[in-house]
């Protein structure tokens, strides 16, 4: 909110939440009506333009945000966070209102007289409508916004993002909302009133608004030198992102909407525009110092991504109504993602003191790492991933989730085994994940049940709490007998085969059943020590989180969540790779048959770097 909310701050659908497009309900349902009775597709379009929109929009944040994570033409090189995320979560409502004044404006104005395809004239007169009164009277109104009073009362909502994003772009109070509509809206009123409407000039007029909108708040230099060598009085007709960039860093200067002639008119131009737009064209991809490779867990998770809606990824995966119903696009958008594309990139860029941390997709889906087709693919794609990072000059890469699996890749040993002159460092991170779990489990605890599918984690697990004397109950006679082999003879006897289900602390993994998890006690505490959580099907009874740990306050640039896990907190194998970095270790810790990295040296130097445990 602005720092002193004014008048009509808040939207009215605000109450609603997520369910705010209700209020476009009966525009829907009398759009299909009238199409479906009397063949009346102008209603039905203003739902097409709605969709427009948002589609538009979203392809225009989730390539920013590939563009920006990359580092290629950015142009301010700041953090964005959480509060940004949830602040902006609002930049649909302008596209609710612009979709009800239209509808309104078809039905109490126009009624049942039409309006024609296509109009030059009347395409000509919004173009100047705008390039004339819609551009001075903007360029004075934002003057005017940027004043104590409405500043502090309205702007100064918007202006709370010094790092701008496309849908930034729209992020105001309602009352400034309506002062832009009227101003905006000038043009297509007049062609209204003349009779000069078009069904495209509408279309085209409000595309372009979006379009410039999105692209002067993208934070990344996409418009050529050429574009103004070729035709220099561009340059006083079209804005570029840095252009505006500056105006949210000085705040006091380019005050135009998309045509800066005003400003070079009245003397508000900064005088860092050309620079500015020089050095951001000139920014090459950023070199990471650490990655963290990792995969699409659901088919949902597509839009958990931090490329996918921003307003989801701020929050742990989880499943929606809404996402239900955009099913058909999901299975066709999932399909042309792991079909056509060959190769690992990056989605999220975080920094952490000097080190600038990447995150990279493999486009791969869970399931396709249980299918034994898929296994070759999946090794291509990850150790091409590891050679062009050891071109890059990367220290770290880190394997999650599947990634790392014991029989895909023996936990990354088969890279190393087969590049053994590998400069970068591959980092399982089992040894900090064992630790995180060690550390869950309640002080003066005498024993532990332990079920679920036996990982280098699950080994490094019952192999310390056994020499520590804990008794652990293994369930199943298999488990037991895997488990011995890697014990010592003198701890071999605190792991016990058992039909009991009565320990109150359970350790689990991939493969606990439904039927297991039943005969629990109440009360019981269930702690996973595997990459994914296990079902939630006692109320009774306590879940922790998968091996995580909260990251400090120092770490930049974290504005999405990591799969199930909450804000502000990674998963222990991302934090061993970011760890290994920080620390310079110079080995491997991968692989199956090498010894763990002494788990209390990765736990000490993790808590020494400022992460911290989960509490519960």
């Amino acid at each position: 909110m602005a720092s002193r909310p004014g008048l009509l701050s808040d939207w009215p659908w605000t109450p609603l939440g997520s369910f705010k497009y209700l209020v476009l309900a009966p525009l829907v349902i009398d759009s299909a009506y009238s199409y479906a009775t009397i063949g009346d597709n102008e209603k039905l379009l203003i739902v097409a333009m709605t969709v427009w929109r948002i589609v538009h929009s979203q392809v225009w944040i989730s390539f920013s945000r590939y563009q920006t994570a990359k580092g290629t033409k950015r142009i301010v090189n700041k953090s964005i966070e959480f509060d940004q995320v949830d602040r902006e979560r609002t930049w649909d409502d302008q596209i609710i209102l612009n979709s009800l004044i239209v509808y309104l404006t078809k039905v109490y104005v126009l009624g049942t007289n039409t309006i024609p395809f296509w109009r030059t004239d009347g395409a000509i007169l919004v173009a100047l409508l705008h390039a004339g009164p819609v551009e001075f009277i903007y360029y004075w109104f934002h003057r005017a916004l940027h004043h104590h009073f409405l500043y502090s009362r309205y702007h100064s909502h918007h202006h709370s993002s010094i790092v701008t994003e496309p849908i930034t772009s729209v992020v105001h109070p309602f009352a400034e909302h309506i002062g832009y509509t009227l101003i905006l809206g000038l043009p297509l009123v007049t062609t209204l009133l003349c009779g000069t409407v078009s069904v495209v000039s509408i279309i085209a007029y409000i595309t372009y608004i979006d379009f410039m909108n999105n692209m002067g708040h993208c934070n990344f230099e996409l418009i050529p030198r050429s574009f103004f060598s070729l035709l220099p009085p561009l340059k006083f007709l079209c804005y570029t992102p840095s252009f505006h960039s500056l105006h949210h860093t000085q705040f006091r200067t380019n005050y135009s909407l998309f045509m800066p002639m005003y400003d070079y008119m009245y003397g508000t131009t900064d005088k860092c525009s050309d620079s500015l737009y020089e050095t951001s064209l000139e920014k090459e991809e950023e070199k990471p110092d650490a990655i963290h490779l990792t995969h699409l867990t659901s088919l949902d998770s597509i839009y958990h991504l931090r490329l996918g809606f921003a307003s989801l990824s701020s929050h742990p995966l989880s499943s929606r109504c809404y996402l239900f119903l955009m099913k058909p696009f999901t299975l066709i958008l999932s399909f042309i993602l792991t079909s056509f594309s060959s190769q690992t990139f990056v989605f999220e860029t975080n920094r952490f003191r000097d080190l600038t941390l990447h995150s990279y997709l493999l486009p791969k889906f869970s399931s396709h790492y249980m299918s034994k087709q898929q296994k070759e693919c999946i090794n291509k794609m990850i150790e091409s991933a590891i050679l062009e990072a050891e071109k890059k000059g990367v220290k770290v890469m880190s394997l999650g989730l599947l990634n790392q699996g014991e029989e895909l890749n023996g936990y990354g040993e088969m890279y190393v085994r087969k590049h053994p002159k590998l400069k970068i460092r591959i980092v399982d991170g089992s040894s900090l994940a064992a630790e995180v779990v060690l550390h869950s489990i309640p002080v003066g605890t005498k024993e532990v049940l332990f079920r679920g599918q036996i990982t280098k984690v699950a080994r490094a697990i019952v192999f310390s709490l056994c020499q520590n004397g804990i008794k652990v109950m293994v369930l199943r006679k298999e488990e037991h007998s895997v488990l011995t082999e890697f014990l010592d003879d003198n701890c071999k006897e605190n792991l016990v085969l058992t039909t009991n289900y009565y320990p109150m602390i359970w350790l689990v993994g991939d493969g606990l059943s439904t039927k297991e998890q039943k005969m629990a006690k109440e009360r019981t505490l269930f702690i996973p020590f595997s990459q994914f959580p296990p079902t939630i099907l006692r109320k009774d009874c306590v879940y922790h989180t998968t091996p995580a740990m909260i990251i400090p306050h120092s770490a930049q640039n974290i504005d999405s969540c990591e799969n199930w896990l909450g804000r502000r907190v990674m998963s222990a194998w991302r934090v061993g790779g970011i760890v290994h970095a920080l620390e310079g270790w110079e080995e491997h810790e991968c692989g199956l048959d090498n010894s763990i990295l002494n788990p209390p040296r990765v736990w000490k130097a993790a808590l020494r770097n400022g992460f911290k445990p989960l509490l519960y």
